[in-house]
C-alpha cells in the first residue's frame, strides 16, 4: 500500500506484518520506548549548542525571491502552460521575463 503527496510522489507503507516485526525488532534491542518515556524527550530546538546543527525545513532561500500575486489570465493560456506540465507557473515567469526583453517598460 502507499500513499500520494501533493507532489505526486509515492510513499510506501509498511504491511501490518511489516510493521509488527519491526516494533518486536525494536523492543529486543531496547529501541522500543513507552508513551511515558516518548513523553519525556525534548526537541533539539531546545538545546541552545545544538542551534548550529539544526537546518530549518524546505529548500534553500533563491538569490532572489518572488513575489505571490493574484493574477487573471486567459483560459487558453493557463491551459497551454498547464498541458506542458508540472513548473507551468515558472515557465510564464520566463515567457513574461522575455516579453520585458523585447518591450522595455
Amino acid at each position: 500500500m502507499h500513499i500520494t503527496t501533493k507532489s505526486g510522489r509515492k510513499i510506501l507503507l509498511n504491511t501490518e506484518e511489516e510493521d509488527a516485526k519491526i516494533t518486536r525488532q525494536a523492543i529486543e534491542d531496547g529501541t522500543h520506548h513507552t508513551d511515558e518515556e516518548l513523553a519525556q524527550f525534548r526537541s533539539a530546538s531546545e538545546f541552545k549548542e545544538l542551534a548550529p546543527l539544526l537546518k530549518s525545513a524546505g529548500r534553500p532561500k533563491a538569490e532572489q525571491t518572488k513575489i505571490p500575486i493574484s493574477i487573471c489570465l486567459s483560459p487558453d493560456v493557463i491551459d497551454a502552460f498547464k498541458t506542458t506540465g508540472a513548473g507551468w507557473q515558472t515557465r510564464i515567469d520566463e515567457a513574461l521575463k522575455e516579453w520585458l526583453k523585447e518591450h522595455p517598460v
